[in-house]
């Protein structure tokens, strides 16, 4: 027998069909609240791109797209604290209304000080859509504007996450058997 990628699958948490109704939830949503005012779109790279690009097509309004890719973890498994900017934004934040997209929010450093930076540089608003919230490893508090699962404290990978760069293409959400982290 042939490996899949599926096998290493402990369970699934969310079917394709909960993320596919949830997305369309939430782009229904966030149309309503910037119905009067064009939206910046910000997707975190790299796991919220499938995520990003679904939400995008779900917003009924004016939106511009971008993406950033920023990392409070370094080459370590545990966050240093500390803010890298890996790709920051093409055009000017200032005045505008920016949603970073996030595929999963875990101790919230990343998204708090990607807030600050954007705020700092003058954005008139920056708010939060997270497909996921893992509240167990939350380092600081972090609002949440628009969400759409709370997990638990397992290893998820599927619609976007990874674990060394695999089993982002999953179309659902699920856990990772112990055995394949802990080699």
């Amino acid at each position: 027998m042939a490996y899949s990628i599926e096998q290493d699958v402990d369970q699934i948490l969310l079917s394709e069909q909960q993320i596919a109704q949830r997305v369309a939830e939430l782009g229904a949503q966030i149309t309503a609240d910037y119905a009067d005012r064009p939206l910046m779109l910000v997707g975190i790279l790299k796991g919220a791109g499938i995520f990003h690009a679904d939400l995008a097509r779900a917003i009924k309004g004016r939106v511009q797209l971008d993406f950033m890719v920023a990392s409070s973890y370094g080459s370590g498994a545990v966050s240093s604290g500390t803010l890298h900017i890996i790709k920051d934004l093409e055009g000017d934040v200032a005045g505008k209304d920016i949603l970073l997209v996030e595929d999963i929010v875990d101790t919230g450093l990343t998204l708090s000080e990607l807030q600050q930076y954007l705020l700092g540089r003058g954005a008139a608003s920056v708010k939060i859509c997270a497909l996921l919230n893992k509240p167990a490893r939350r380092k600081v508090d972090v609002t949440i504007d628009y969400l759409g699962y709370t997990v638990p404290d397992e290893f998820i990978i599927g619609y976007g996450i990874d674990y060394a760069e695999s089993y982002r293409n999953l179309p659902y959400i699920a856990s990772l058997k112990r055995e394949i982290y802990e080699r």
